[in-house]
């Protein structure tokens, strides 16, 4: 945060020395003046404690020496001490309001930090019409606008229950970067943990790298919804240096995190990747260019659409201060590490002239929640949210309010998938804890993101019950637009789609040498959002005989006429025959039984006839296709229920 320095001003007097410093200071006091000297040794050396001690014993012995309250004043100020800070600089200014004018400025601003807006506003109103010119007249128009808006977001709180992860999470360490599974089932987070335990409990450690070191730890919610005892992540992520800022695949399957001072790191901290094998993270690889660079990169986030990482950089090209980039998955390698390419910067309704940092794309892939400390806040680096516009652009962001906003630093906020229940780490929410926790609320509903739901599963081979690892893909049957790419895990077959509610899709999967499986998702006609699709998918060896049913092939009705929705399917099926020269298909069209046979007959050839046709127009072999029509002649369900004559009424291949 911006403040009109005092410090340098003050300390100024620290080089005057003798009966030469008497006729500079406000005092005449020697003893005081030797407390305030001693004070300034401390400082110096950062002895916070002594330094305080050291001017406290100036004010006994003359408690009308204005530096010394205004030394204190910075003081308070580095340690974010802001009630106290205004308190010793009101002295100063009742002392003599005319001595450094700028205190009134900094009173207001630590009025600000320390929640009292409204006195805040006075305070900045009486430095800008008293003293304030060109030079800092836009600070103080910031900081105006800042208590202002913080005046009214008290006024206007949002009744929110914050609720501890519970002891499962938390502890005496601090706990903080929360990162969700899109099932809300695995939560991981990084633990502040003391290098040396029995001196963490006998003193007030510094929280600097000497002492402690960051690592990773993982809980998993138990049949009642709560937050099992936390263990150390398995596999080979953790180090005895510091790993942090870290985000989960919607899967859980890949995690993305920041390191600083690695020997394979390209600058001051890098983006390292790390995937999961069943049963630990796999050894991790620095992202390389263009994600990190010789600059400061940290705080990924990663699109449930399997191809997107967010990240904030501080390098040149962007708006100023640390920004919020994006980099597109262009390539997986042969060891499954994903390759990134088409860098942007998130723009300037996003990115201010100041400091953006951890970002949250939501499961729904169109709502960014962030920190700044650029747009109207309350004080410190505050909550927002915006929302991507038709054109991929994103709308100005929204400050989150109070009290999820105070005048601290708020950062690290993610959302379930659902929308309503938000996590993130904060201190000083609970009497006689001091140590940062992790906690949970229910998110107000004008910042919820649209509802997600999902499909999860595992993949393996039909006829032998192996495991498969199988790529995936999720369109938009209206639009044709891809929404998921992603894949099942190397090692367990296991996988997990985000679904966004509200559209229909075309859900496939397959592997090299299999038939690819089909599946569909109405979204429109509404699923409970308590009830997530599970879907374990045997996949066919290809080989004469096996057949399968294309779930997004659409007709008009009573007609043999394809709907431009089965586009999409077809041009999978297409594409398969392309990856597998050598097969030849039967295409069968079925029906229900509602109806004459005759007319079921040839309405079901008909219809394998408009399919065959798409294919032999896309290029293709005519001769590896023969199509029939079966009627109503072989059902796959009851004929007695709509939702059994729905599966009778369907296109089938079969390999020749």
């Amino acid at each position: 945060m911006q403040r009109i320095g005092v410090l340098l001003v003050v300390l100024m007097s620290f080089f005057i020395q003798g009966a030469d410093s008497q006729e500079r200071l406000s005092t005449k006091s020697r003893s005081a003046i030797k407390n305030y000297e001693e004070a300034r040794s401390h400082y110096g050396g950062g002895r916070i404690e002594n330094a305080l001690e050291a001017l406290y014993q100036a004010l006994d012995k003359d408690p009308d020496f204005i530096e010394a309250y205004l030394v204190l004043g910075d003081i308070y100020n580095s340690q974010n001490m802001h009630q106290q800070e205004m308190e010793v600089l009101i002295k100063a200014v009742e002392i003599d309001s005319t001595f450094f004018p700028m205190t009134l400025f900094n009173i207001g601003v630590a009025a600000v930090k320390s929640g009292n807006y409204s006195e805040g506003i006075e305070w900045l109103e009486k430095f800008k019409w008293q003293y304030s010119d060109n030079r800092n007249a836009a600070l103080v128009k910031e900081w105006l606008e800042r208590a202002r808006f913080s005046y009214e977001a008290v006024g206007n709180a949002y009744d929110i229950e914050l609720i501890s992860a519970g002891i499962g999470v938390n502890s005496a360490y601090d706990e903080y970067w929360p990162s969700l599974t899109a099932d809300e089932q695995t939560l991981v987070f990084t633990v502040l943990v003391p290098r040396d335990e029995q001196l963490f409990q006998e003193r007030d450690l510094p929280k600097s790298s000497l002492y402690f070191q960051e690592d990773f730890y993982l809980s998993q919610k138990d049949e009642n919804g709560l937050w099992q005892n936390r263990s150390f992540l398995p596999g080979n992520i953790n180090t005895d240096g510091n790993e942090g800022a870290q985000t989960l695949s919607a899967d859980g399957n890949w995690m993305f995190f920041t390191a600083c001072g690695r020997s394979d790191g390209r600058g001051s901290c890098d983006i390292f990747f790390s995937q999961w094998r069943g049963t630990g993270w796999s050894q991790p690889v620095n992202l390389g260019m263009p994600v990190n660079s010789p600059y400061w990169e940290s705080q990924p986030t990663f699109s449930s659409d399997g191809k997107t990482l967010m990240f904030v950089s501080n390098r040149p090209g962007g708006r100023g201060g640390k920004d919020i980039w994006q980099a597109t998955i262009q390539n997986i390698n042969r060891d499954g590490v994903p390759v990134f390419g088409d860098l942007i910067n998130l723009g300037p309704n996003i990115n201010t002239s100041k400091d953006e940092n951890s970002p949250f794309i939501h499961h729904d892939n169109k709502t960014l929640y962030f920190a700044s400390d650029g747009w109207a806040g309350m004080g410190g680096m505050d909550l927002h949210f915006s929302r991507k516009m038709e054109n991929g652009g994103w709308r100005q962001p929204v400050n989150l309010g109070f009290p999820i906003n105070t005048p601290g630093d708020e950062i690290g906020l993610v959302i379930n998938a659902r929308g309503n229940r938000a996590y993130f780490s904060s201190d000083g929410r609970e009497e006689e804890v001091t140590a940062k926790n992790i906690y949970m609320f229910n998110l107000p509903e004008p910042f919820r993101p649209d509802p997600v739901l999902y499909v999860k599963g595992r993949v393996y081979d039909i006829e032998t019950g192996e495991t498969l690892p199988a790529d995936f893909e999720l369109k938009d049957l209206s639009s044709g637009d891809i929404i998921v790419t992603t894949q099942s895990n190397r090692f367990s077959g296991e996988f997990l789609v985000c679904l966004p509610v509200g559209g229909k899709y075309a859900f496939k999967a397959d592997h090299p040498g299999y038939m690819f499986y089909s599946g569909h998702f109405d979204l429109h006609k509404g699923h409970s959002l308590e009830k997530p699709y599970q879907l374990d998918i045997g996949l066919q060896p290809v080989r004469a005989g096996a057949k399968m049913v294309l779930e997004n092939i659409f007709f008009e009705l009573d007609s043999y006429e394809l709907r431009s929705e089965s586009k999409i399917e077809l041009d999978g099926l297409a594409d398969f025959l392309r990856d597998n020269p050598t097969v030849s298909i039967l295409i069968g069209g079925h029906t229900d039984n509602l109806g004459q046979a005759a007319y079921n007959q040839s309405l079901s050839e008909n219809r394998a006839k408009s399919v065959y046709s798409y294919l032999v127009k896309g290029g293709v072999d005519a001769s590896r296709l023969k199509y029939k029509g079966f009627g109503m002649n072989q059902p796959i369900a009851d004929n007695e229920t709509e939702e059994g004559r729905a599966k009778n009424r369907r296109t089938e291949i079969t390999i020749l």
